[in-house]
């Protein structure tokens, strides 16, 4: 049966609206909360194409994609998670990419009296009865949460004070609600303005924790993977990298 012109042009437009919905799996680190909405929202509107964002512990990603997970892309606060999944043969070969490094800060409710420039000895004051940070068993900036009390040799003064969250994003929560009385976390969610309607930090010197290299891959399994390449070359744009340093994140010297 031979279409009539009509229903050519209805096909047509419903093969664009197919296009034009397609929408990318993304699973990224709970640093990146807040700058990834901004960056997914600002993505849709100039391609027209949605990004599905999921947030959690890097740790609990890397475990769920090696079972399968259907995410499309995977940005994680640790690079070796990556690196881990491309050598697994798990990652679409080249798409390997260190987006940003991150930093972590003391954070305490906006009314508190914590002189949150004394830097880490704040944590020793007698008022401090709960510390948040992310379980350093999955989530790269409990780790360096942990490296940092070590360093400033207070870790075993404060250990008993430390209240867990399941991410990053979680441990911030317990601050920003008042579950905890400071917490440490990362400087993008700190600066959110969400965020920091309710709270204040004290930034941590980058020389007491190791670098927080965050990487991101596009997963072999994708099957947007010409959509996630134009979503990591988005990343690059000057634009979204102005955006990420405003979040507080150090971007490498690379070319788009």
């Amino acid at each position: 049966m031979r279409l009539t012109h009509a229903s050519r042009i209805l096909i047509l437009f419903l093969l664009c609206r197919l296009v034009s919905a397609q929408e990318l799996r993304l699973a990224a680190a709970a640093d990146l909360q807040f700058a990834f909405q901004e960056i997914a929202a600002r993505f849709k509107n100039e391609t027209g194409h949605a990004v599905q964002l999921t947030f959690g512990s890097s740790g609990n990603f890397f475990a769920q994609i090696q079972n399968g997970a259907p995410f499309d892309l995977f940005f994680s606060a640790d690079a070796d998670y990556p690196r881990k999944l491309e050598a697994a043969g798990l990652a679409e070969p080249g798409s390997f990419y260190e987006y940003a490094t991150g930093k972590i800060v003391i954070l305490a409710p906006k009314d508190s009296s914590l002189a949150l420039d004394r830097g880490l000895q704040v944590l020793l004051d007698p008022g401090v009865r709960k510390i948040a940070i992310a379980n350093p068993e999955h989530a790269p900036y409990g780790r360096a949460a942990v490296e940092a009390l070590r360093h400033g040799n207070i870790y075993d003064r404060v250990a008993a004070k430390l209240v867990m969250g399941e991410n990053i994003s979680q441990a911030a929560s317990f601050v920003v609600s008042g579950s905890a009385d400071v917490g440490i976390v990362a400087i993008s969610l700190a600066r959110a303005p969400a965020t920091r309607q309710k709270a204040k930090y004290g930034e941590i010197p980058t020389t007491d924790y190791p670098p927080i290299h965050q990487a991101a891959m596009i997963l072999k399994s994708s099957s947007q993977k010409e959509l996630s390449r134009q979503f990591m070359a988005y990343l690059r744009s000057p634009a979204i990298q102005a955006l990420l340093r405003d979040y507080g994140f150090s971007i490498p010297d690379t070319k788009p």
